[in-house]
């Protein structure tokens, strides 16, 4: 309410615009390299296994970050847009920075990287700026496997457990209503169990902000949540996931599977 209050109803959508710039070509290759990966590793339903499923869909996703969190990265830009509207509605001073104003500020944020007892890392953000751009970075390449892998796996179980083999070997198709429950309790299992690294990342993310002349590290960002919350810190906001990942994983899979049908793939 206090974002709907300060922003309208524009503030409910900031950071849409980098959302929207990510997932099309996101969804695209994810999905065409699960199909790639899963004919590779499973030719067969006989060998579909869950560790296979569980590999599949992590290297399917690796493809796409590898990919899309070249400079600028969108999910930093994303984060830092709603971060911002958050902030600005509950200081009474609302404000939508735009994503090239975003881009702007991590770019020109703070001062020189403080010495942690390295000295090569003291002046590390102004000789390379654009490293800014990559906080949280390693926390994603990290958290895309438990996530990838546990959706694609659970979305394999499920398919082969409610949509059993026929007589002739072949697995016929599920109904959209079956594939959207299946992608949507896919996308639950994937974000309990995915969720403290993401919870780990967007700390780190907008770490820029309260630290902007400090690279967070691993250590040091899980104990100040483990500080502040302790093992409920790595899952403050995980109701408010479920409302964004269920429905888009519903929908996601369900689209997938609906234009494989329709273009009879």
């Amino acid at each position: 309410m206090q974002i709907y209050k300060g922003s309208g109803i524009l503030g409910l959508f900031q950071g849409h615009s980098a959302t929207l710039l990510r997932i099309f070509p996101y969804a695209a290759i994810k999905f065409l390299a699960y199909d790639e990966v899963h004919n590779l590793l499973m030719p067969t339903h006989a060998q579909e296994t869950n560790l296979r499923r569980f590999s599949a869909g992590a290297i399917s996703d690796a493809h796409h970050l590898r990919l899309f969190h070249l400079p600028p990265p969108l999910e930093l830009l994303r984060v830092r847009m709603a971060f911002h509207t958050i902030h600005s509605s509950t200081s009474g001073r609302p404000t939508r920075p735009s994503f090239l104003q975003t881009a702007r500020l991590i770019y020109s944020e703070g001062a020189p990287l403080k010495s942690t007892g390295a000295p090569i890392t003291r002046d590390l953000f102004h000789t390379l700026p654009l490293l800014k751009f990559y906080r949280g970075f390693t926390v994603s390449l990290v958290g895309i496997v438990p996530y990838a892998g546990t959706a694609f796996l659970t979305w394999g179980y499920l398919r082969a457990t409610l949509v059993p083999v026929a007589p002739d070997g072949r697995r016929p198709r599920a109904t959209p209503l079956a594939d959207l429950g299946i992608g949507a309790l896919s996308g639950a299992v994937a974000q309990t169990v995915s969720y403290p690294f993401e919870v780990v990342r967007r700390r780190m993310q907008v770490g820029g902000l309260t630290e902007p002349g400090r690279w967070l590290r691993w250590g040091e960002t899980v104990r100040a949540i483990w500080a502040r919350g302790g093992p409920k810190g790595f899952f403050v906001g995980l109701g408010i996931g479920y409302l964004k990942i269920v429905p888009m994983n519903a929908v996601s899979f369900a689209v997938w599977q609906g234009m494989k049908r329709l273009l009879d793939l």
